[in-house]
């Protein structure tokens, strides 16, 4: 077999031990998404702007802090608006997984 069918083979048969749903989109080889994660009832412009990442090395380790309040301490942020996610995935290799918050 060559290598493609066999890395079809390799995703096909991960996916059938994790299931077939799950919470978000993911790719067997390469994820890149983003995501609402939540919104409130605080209306208008949303003038700050705080990121927080972790990142993730061949699905082994897994190391960061990308909470929300890590994110609010980052942009000076206390009033949240909207928490956007960001994640992307190569292969399981390599991986960083970013919160952004808007708000004042």
């Amino acid at each position: 077999m060559n290598k493609v069918a066999i890395s079809m083979l390799a995703c096909v048969s991960l996916a059938s031990l994790i299931g077939c749903a799950s919470t978000q989109p993911v790719g067997c080889l390469y994820t890149g998404v983003q995501l609402p994660v939540t919104a409130t009832s605080n209306n208008g412009p949303a003038p700050k702007v705080g990121v927080a990442e972790c990142k993730s090395y061949f699905a082994l380790i897994a190391v960061g802090d990308a909470s929300i309040e890590a994110a609010k301490k980052n942009g000076g942020i206390t009033k949240v608006h909207h928490v956007d996610w960001d994640a992307k995935n190569v292969l399981g290799i390599y991986g960083t997984y970013r919160v952004t918050v808007h708000g004042e």
